[in-house]
């Protein structure tokens, strides 16, 4: 372990991995920015990654259903500027879709995600690059000094440090957007919900190696934030998926299976405390609810054994049936 300038705690980079082959057409950095109802920000945009990209790079703007001008000024922006490539949804499906559907359509061997509202500064992508090309696999950007009103900046602090201690992934900022990723660490991964903020979490439970470093923030100062207090909700819930789905999707007998025992085993222990009462002359199995108790319990319990039972089930059969494997190797050595 290491800690950067900033003071987070990092894996020790390894020497820099050399980048999977690419698609045809492919290109080194793909800039991918999700944008709704952004007209106002998005001519600005352009011009401010223009001035930043002095290598082969594509910029993939994704409208995300956008109801005013947006998707008019980005067709505009990629008629004259053939890096430019703009992919647009007949409705507005959220961030998440749009930064997966801006990764399914990136040829770049590295990709930046970027927000459409100003806030992220494409100065600062320069200096993700070359963390990245220390060994990093996943560069996180850390906003030090916000710019957003406390009722944002406070639900947000509470959510890192919940994600951080239940994911062991040390970040102090995964909300964000302004990140760089190698497409390798992206290949497997699929995002729902509000989950493109856990891909670094992802990375680095796969072996990926994973920092943070300071980036810059500015106020919004054109147009209207989309978000509000109610992703703070949706995110603890997404994490709960996270966590579900990375410790025990192979497995998920030791989670139905486990609370199902543990019903039992409370049924067994209310069934006792119902006799002792009994027989201790201090009430009757009428004058309370026991009887009930103990029935549900044991309902419960047999139910979620059996459920957990039926998972197994499931994902033997996706498994096998689809070929696929449990583990993921990063590396061989004479295994010709």
């Amino acid at each position: 372990m290491m800690r950067d300038r900033a003071g987070a705690r990092t894996l020790e980079p390894a020497a820099a991995p050399e980048p999977a082959p690419a698609p045809d057409g492919a290109v080194r950095l793909s800039i991918v920015c999700p944008v709704y109802n952004e007209e106002a920000n998005v001519d600005e945009l352009y011009r401010r990654l223009d001035a930043v990209l002095a290598q082969p790079a594509e910029i993939i703007f994704v409208d995300d259903g956008s109801t005013d001008g947006t998707y008019a000024r980005l067709a505009a922006i990629a008629a004259r500027d053939a890096r430019v490539r703009v992919v647009g949804f007949r409705r507005n499906f959220g961030q998440t879709a749009a930064l997966s559907a801006g990764i399914d359509h990136a040829r770049g061997e590295i990709i930046v995600p970027i927000d459409g509202d100003l806030q992220n500064d494409p100065a600062d992508i320069p200096r993700l690059l070359a963390k990245l090309d220390e060994g990093y696999d996943v560069v996180s950007g850390w906003r030090v000094d916000r710019k957003d009103p406390f009722h944002r900046r406070l639900p947000s602090v509470l959510a890192n440090r919940l994600i951080s201690l239940i994911s062991g992934v040390r970040l102090h900022d995964y909300g964000c957007s302004l990140k760089a990723y190698r497409r390798e660490v992206l290949r497997d991964v699929r995002l729902y919900g509000e989950m493109h903020r856990f891909v670094p979490i992802y990375a680095s439970w796969e072996g990926g190696r994973v920092t943070e470093m300071p980036v810059t923030h500015h106020a919004r100062t054109r147009g209207k934030s989309n978000y509000g207090i109610e992703r703070t909700v949706k995110v603890v819930l997404d994490l709960i998926v996270v966590k579900f789905l990375t410790s025990y999707a192979t497995k998920p007998i030791y989670v139905f299976g486990g609370f199902g025992l543990l019903s039992l085993l409370a049924g067994v222990l209310v069934f006792f405390v119902m006799l002792y009462l009994r027989f201790t002359g201090i009430a009757d199995f009428v004058q309370t609810p026991l009887p009930l108790v103990t029935v549900m319990l044991f309902l419960v319990g047999c139910l979620s054994v059996l459920l957990g039972l039926v998972a197994e089930l499931t994902v033997r059969t996706y498994y096998e049936s689809q070929g696929k494997r449990t583990y993921i190797v990063r590396s061989t050595e004479n295994m010709q």
